[in-house]
């Protein structure tokens, strides 16, 4: 489903102008993580089909379709992958990938979108607990080696440890920050995404904040990892033996 704040007229000639067919394509970023501002661009992400026949020429098309448009009325960026690659990054215990294909803002689906996510959410495994926390430490590397930390890098270092813990706990992909703060129940990250959505997204915490932030951000660390600890998920994705066959029916579908 759509946000009233997405303007599909502005994403339609880019999807006119993709040259494959796509299995689907999603709402990534801030859209997607629950703090959107109203001038935010638009990240779309996701995969799409070149059929068997064209990987079989001597120059084989590019895996990776990519654009960046900053002088559209709203900034464009997107980025979708062939089936094959973008399988090997899901069976990769990719958590990106995982969040694109269980994003609740669809642009686009095909026939192959509720298989494709029953297939991933059988390769989810404890082990996607080393993206969410890599991704986050990076994240708070950035916010914390600046000389202030800014509103928008705390946000982007909270979700994901957040996501992961709730991942490890349930085995569901939850992106968007205000839902999994309704399970945290944390007051400052609602305070941080109030003034990210005011426009006040590159604010200066204060070193007196970031203490409190560093405290923070270890706590949930930690919790994190625990939580990965007890997690029920397998080690293992349990759906890598159907996962050939399916991309094989796709590329052949696509030549009809």
């Amino acid at each position: 489903m759509l946000s009233p704040m997405i303007n599909e007229s502005v994403i339609q000639p880019y999807l006119e102008a993709h040259p494959w067919p796509r299995l689907f394509l999603t709402m990534s970023g801030a859209h997607l993580y629950g703090f959107a501002s109203p001038d935010s661009d638009y990240d779309l992400r996701g995969c799409h089909i070149i059929a068997a026949p064209e990987l079989l020429r001597l120059e084989a098309p590019r895996s990776t379709y990519e654009v960046l448009d900053r002088d559209s009325p709203i900034e464009m960026d997107i980025v979708t992958h062939d089936v094959g690659k973008y399988i090997r990054m899901m069976l990769g215990k990719n958590g990106y990938v995982l969040e694109q294909i269980f994003s609740p803002i669809v642009i686009e689906s095909s026939d192959y979108f509720e298989e494709l996510r029953d297939l991933a959410r059988r390769c989810i495994t404890k082990h996607h607990r080393h993206h969410f926390r890599s991704f986050a430490t990076k994240q708070w590397d950035k916010v914390s080696n600046a000389a202030h930390g800014t509103v928008k890098g705390l946000l982007y270092t909270y979700r994901p440890l957040m996501a992961g813990i709730h991942l490890m706990r349930t085995g569901e992909i939850e992106s968007n920050l205000r839902i999994l703060n309704e399970e945290f129940g944390l007051s400052w990250i609602d305070d941080l995404i109030a003034a990210k959505i005011g426009s006040t997204e590159k604010t200066l915490i204060g070193e007196a904040d970031m203490s409190f932030h560093r405290a923070q951000f270890d706590a949930l660390s930690e919790r994190l990892d625990e939580a990965c600890e007890a997690s029920p998920l397998p080690d293992e994705p349990r759906a890598a033996s159907e996962i050939e066959d399916f991309v094989v029916r796709i590329r052949l579908n696509s030549m009809s």
